[in-house]
């Protein structure tokens, strides 16, 4: 469920929890408005939780510059957004 989908059942369901005067038998219209209400916050903390942790890593090897006899080897990991690549050049 995305941010929208969420948002649309909190509103419906304060609109049919704190505006809707309707009587049906066996049926509290007020019950189900605060049903979708939690549905609809539920599904916007899990989405958002979810998005929080969209981070990849990416992972990076150097290698030193040969110094003598042996060489250095560097392993590091690096925490960045995703970011889509850069356009490719205009020709003209």
């Amino acid at each position: 469920m995305g941010i929208g989908a969420s948002i649309f059942l909190l509103a419906v369901g304060a609109i049919l929890a704190f505006a809707v005067e309707a009587d049906i038998s066996g049926l509290d219209i007020g019950v189900i408005g605060w049903i979708l209400m939690l549905a609809g916050l539920a599904g916007l903390v899990i989405t958002l939780a979810f998005w929080s942790n969209r981070r990849r890593t990416v992972v990076t090897r150097t290698q030193a510059p040969v110094a003598g006899v042996g060489h250095t080897t560097e392993y590091r990991e690096v925490r960045r957004d995703d970011v889509p690549p850069p356009p490719p050049p205009a020709y003209s």
